[in-house]
């Protein structure tokens, strides 16, 4: 699944959610066009119509432009009417017999990257507890969008270094191989921690499969029978391959340095080690980590 369309997932689910919080009947929005300063609609919740469909609302241009261009949420009880907003949309709008109208931006590291509409049928005050639900939607949207940013970086670190099949050195060995320096692979392995560590907190299962597929990109092929550890006991480990200690480790997870114990004592016997680098070069050695 490419990015933009994990984001046009996102920004469907976020519709359905934010027509339950606000109880508004009608939800649409889309994202900021690449290298152009508009929106595409792109998905619709509740429409009698397709007239708001790929509509291209630019920067500053009615209520969804005027969001974008403020980088903040805008709303107008009457939208043919209002003096606050141009009107190049009037005539898609009417045509949906859309009246009261919210408009949220999604930002993320100060950039607009989409807008999410909530809407009424009739002419009256949404208020603010419509608008706070819409923010709070809009805010859960922003943070997958960070999640997936900050994951597809370190997929692209990843990618450039030397890995499996390209003439580099093979993953389960210590040091410098052939194809790349020791520099090149502790990159590989932060990547491969930091993506598993990122995978619990993506909510869309797709992202969170993709994520997962790529960690298994970045190892050998693992030999038939054997050993097999829980999730969190590869996560843990994975950190504790790229060096970091054990309260590294629980800060980088979000869990007590206790439990992150727990989880390498428990790798380490299932690997049959007895030192944290015997167990690294175990699961390497048995495909887990790179």
């Amino acid at each position: 699944m490419t990015a933009q369309a994990v984001t046009a997932v996102e920004i469907r689910g976020a519709l359905l959610r934010l027509r339950r919080a606000t109880g508004l009947p009608v939800a649409f929005g889309g994202l900021v066009e690449s290298g152009r300063p508009q929106v595409r609609i792109s998905e619709l919740s509740g429409t009698a119509t397709a007239a708001l469909r790929s509509l291209a609302v630019s920067s500053g241009s009615g209520l969804g432009g005027k969001a974008v261009a403020l980088a903040r949420p805008c709303a107008v009880t009457d939208y043919s009417s209002s003096r606050h907003i141009s009107h190049e949309y009037d005539i898609p709008v009417a045509a949906e017999g859309i009246r009261s109208v919210l408009a949220v931006p999604v930002v993320v590291r100060r950039r607009v990257r989409g807008v999410l509409y909530g809407a009424l049928r009739s002419a009256q005050p949404l208020g603010d507890r419509a608008l706070g639900a819409a923010v709070a939607v809009a805010r859960d949207v922003e943070q997958t969008l960070v999640l997936r940013d900050e994951a597809w970086e370190l997929l692209t670190v990843a990618g450039r270094a030397p890995l499996k099949g390209a003439g580099a050195q093979p993953c389960g060995a210590a040091g410098a191989g052939a194809g790349g320096g020791t520099g090149t692979w502790e990159q590989v392995r932060e990547a491969h921690a930091a993506l598993r560590a990122l995978a619990p907190r993506i909510t869309d299962p797709a992202l969170r499969a993709d994520l997962l597929a790529a960690c298994g990109l970045l190892t050998a092929p693992r030999p038939a029978g054997g050993p097999a550890l829980a999730p969190r006991e590869l996560d843990v480990l994975s950190w504790v391959a790229a060096g970091a200690t054990n309260a590294a480790v629980a800060e980088r997870l979000g869990l007590r340095p206790e439990t992150v114990k727990g989880y390498l004592r428990s790798a380490m016997r299932k690997l049959g080690a007895h030192t944290r680098g015997e167990a690294v070069t175990a699961a390497r050695r048995a495909g887990l980590l790179p």
